[in-house]
């Protein structure tokens, strides 16, 4: 029986609230015997709301799951037993977002309910930074306003506090949205933009990715990249620069491979600005990888929550570089990947949680590599 929203050694008593073949869903109906860890959820569509999922548990208590979490994968289907202490890394468990999709229906907005199509109207929502719940709150106003496009069924919000980049993400049938609507918005909410967002030097278009965390960019870059130094870097799923742009400074060479157009348009930007130098590719990795024949001394991967998968994992072990370094959003496919490279001779040198989704159940981890011969 699956029970959301219940925490370890809690008595419930729950209603089933869904039947499937093999398997119950069940809702708590109410908490008989609480966690010394359980606290009331500060946002009061919590457990409604698809959004958040650990929001009745303290803070310090969810890192410490999700530590749990990440060495049971590891152990269950990596068959690896991590070395020592997984670290971990947090900052601001609320406020930390900077973007968000939001869904529209009439004049009301909000996020998807759980497992459900069905919309749950917010006022504000915790979690996101306070330029985009100032967003939202004139976003409410304007739909009042017959100018408001009925139309339109999601918008995504990004910001830097103090430009919010808007874009239309669905709309009714496809329709295209008149230029004026933008104008509109951009004369209504202070900041907003439709161009690509400046966020901490980077360019950042609409259609390219960046970490959502805004506390913890810094943090995230430096334990990825660590101390490595040398002649050639690789680095795959490289997005806007994030992680290429400072290892241009401790490598002589720095290959990025990116597959979006967007993202890598952003990062020869980015790197122009930086006035440094790094050769990338527009490619999937893994056909990248296969025709690669120079060794890296350090490789850096941020890929997907798919992760590496079996053929980029192959070409790593056939270039045996000295380091690697993954950023994973999936600690099951992190401990798929991580087992072919252990059993090809690489060594877990550490792995931390990043915490980049307080409030979430989403994991974000950190592995480096070194190989043992």
């Amino acid at each position: 029986m699956l029970t959301p929203y219940v925490l370890p050694a809690e008595q419930v008593r729950v209603a089933v609230a869904r039947e499937r073949k093999d398997m119950l869903e069940a809702r708590v109906e109410e908490v008989l015997t609480p966690s010394p860890h359980r606290v009331a959820a500060p946002c009061p569509h919590f457990g409604v709301c698809g959004g958040c999922h650990y929001q009745h548990a303290e803070y310090k208590f969810q890192v410490e799951q999700k530590v749990a979490i990440v060495r049971e994968v590891f152990s269950r289907i990596g068959r690896i037993e991590l070395p020592g202490e997984i670290g971990t890394i947090v900052g601001e468990p609320f406020g930390y977002r900077n973007r968000i999709q939001v869904h529209i229906e009439g004049i009301r907005l909000g996020f998807k309910e759980g497992g459900s199509h069905k919309l749950e109207p917010i006022e504000q929502c915790p979690i996101a930074s306070p330029k985009l719940n100032e967003s939202l709150r004139i976003i409410r106003e304007m739909l009042k306003n017959s100018r408001w496009p009925g139309f339109v069924r999601s918008l995504e919000l990004f910001t830097n506090e103090k430009e919010v980049q808007l874009n239309v993400i669905e709309t009714m049938a496809g329709r295209r949205v008149a230029r004026s609507f933008f104008d509109w918005c951009e004369s209504e909410i202070p900041g907003a933009i439709t161009g690509a967002l400046e966020y901490g030097g980077f360019r950042v278009s609409h259609k390219s990715f960046f970490q959502v965390n805004r506390f913890l960019l810094k943090e995230l870059v430096e334990a990825t990249i660590g101390n490595a130094t040398g002649e050639l870097a690789l680095e795959l799923y490289a997005g806007v620069g994030l992680f290429s742009i400072p290892l241009s400074s401790r490598f002589a060479k720095v290959v990025a491979v990116e597959s979006s157009k967007s993202a890598l348009a952003d990062l020869e930007v980015n790197c122009r600005r930086a006035k440094t130098s790094v050769e990338h590719h527009r490619a999937n990795s893994d056909l990248f990888l296969e025709t690669m024949q120079r060794k890296p001394q350090f490789v850096l991967a941020d890929p997907p929550r798919a992760g590496l998968g079996a053929a980029v994992v192959k070409d790593l072990i056939r270039l045996r570089p000295e380091r690697i370094a993954v950023v994973s959003c999936d600690p099951s496919t992190m401990a798929r990947d991580a087992k072919g490279l252990v059993e090809a001779g690489y060594v877990i040198e550490k792995c931390q949680v990043i915490d980049l989704f307080p409030q979430t159940y989403h994991i974000e981890t950190i592995t480096h590599f070194t190989h043992g011969g």
